[in-house]
């Protein structure tokens, strides 16, 4: 039997997509909606722009669900709805793979952040802040609204975004200003709003056979049809690196733990399940981290399951050999098979795991 999660009790990750007027973040999600390699999507748009999907354009009034096709829904809502649109979203019946609220090119994206922190939806969890930059008008933007600083800050992913109208200077001049602020988010580049959808879906974690054969739909067509389609020459997949990690013994808690406790710049995302082997012999943990953020969400093994541990790393600008030596390192057994030595007693080293694991009645904030 192979390892997999239960496929419907997980939650579902909420991304907040931000930038101010102009950046491109329509133009980035409209991308998404086309290349969402069968994830059903959830929309949450606190704009007043439209989302286009094909020759389609959505307009919504504040309030209004629409469906955009292919089990995709949007929803336009005023922030203080924000709840009551996350539990229609969340409905088993709209068997959604992801959520993003593409915010108000004038909103304060931290406060949506922390609103999806503070919320008592036990079906979503934080997939996080997509800050998306215009990098010929960095220089302008930033002059108008110098709040656009904090917004870097405290951002998980930076989108670049129009780098085909900007020179070598501009990009450095924004990834200048990402870095003084102290933040280390992964900064990638983009034109035309073209990221890779692997950045914010998990095809690569999705359980084996959960793909079966099916009719072509509109989407396939689409995305057959233009897949030659590059602008100057560039390809998604250059904007960021993925890295696999598979170990068939268990992960010390301990190491591992400062292991994800100092990820390093450019580390975006962390999905996958850790076999802590004595730690928790009953258990398979589930690890989602974004950026700062970190959760791990405890499931019992199934009978007859291999008790792998199973990671996907992805970030720009990283060391995949330097991550996969650091996690060989949190190893209980070695190459050579000789048993590494345990800093602390079992249960003591779960101790910093679970303090991130969700407990029934906990807030977020």
């Amino acid at each position: 039997m192979n390892a997999s999660p239960p496929p419907r009790s997980r939650q579902i990750p909420v991304i907040v997509l931000a930038g101010f007027l102009g950046s491109g973040k329509t133009t980035l999600l409209n991308h998404l909606l086309r290349h969402r390699a069968g994830n059903r999507i959830g929309v949450i748009v606190n704009d007043f722009g439209s989302i286009e999907i094909d020759a389609m354009t959505v307009s919504g009034q504040v309030g209004s669900t629409v469906s955009l096709g292919g089990g995709c829904l949007c929803c336009a809502v005023d922030v203080s709805e924000l709840d009551t649109y996350l539990e229609t979203l969340t409905r088993p019946a709209a068997r959604l793979d992801v959520i993003v609220i593409e915010a108000s090119g004038l909103a304060e994206p931290q406060e949506l952040v922390r609103m999806l922190l503070a919320s008592d939806n036990p079906h979503i969890v934080y997939g996080g802040l997509v800050e998306v930059v215009d990098a010929a008008e960095f220089g302008a933007t930033r002059k108008r609204h110098p709040e656009i600083d904090r917004h870097l800050a405290v951002a998980d992913l930076v989108v670049l975004n129009k780098t085909d109208r900007a020179g070598e200077q501009e990009r450095a001049q924004v990834r200048e200003a990402v870095e003084a602020t102290g933040s280390t988010a992964a900064v990638i580049h983009a034109t035309y709003g073209r990221v890779d959808p692997e950045l914010l879906f998990d095809p690569a974690l999705r359980p084996e056979g959960e793909e079966k054969a099916r009719q072509l739909t509109f989407e396939d067509l689409y995305v057959e049809e233009h897949a030659g389609e590059t602008h100057h020459g560039e390809h998604l997949h250059t904007a960021y690196e993925s890295v696999d990690f598979t170990s068939d013994v268990p992960l010390d808690p301990r190491r591992t733990m400062e292991f994800l406790d100092s990820r390093p710049e450019g580390l975006y995302r962390i999905k996958g399940y850790v076999d802590f082997g004595a730690g928790d012999v009953d258990h398979a943990y589930a690890v989602h981290a974004v950026g700062r953020f970190l959760r791990f969400a405890p499931r019992s093994w199934t009978r007859g399951e291999p008790r792998l541990t199973r990671l996907v790393l992805i970030g720009s600008g990283i060391d995949a050999d330097a991550l996969r030596k650091e996690l060989e390192g949190c190893r209980t057994v070695d190459e050579q098979g000789r048993e590494t030595a345990q800093d602390a007693p079992h249960e003591r080293a779960m101790w910093g795991v679970l303090r991130y694991v969700q407990q029934p009645g906990d807030d977020d904030a």
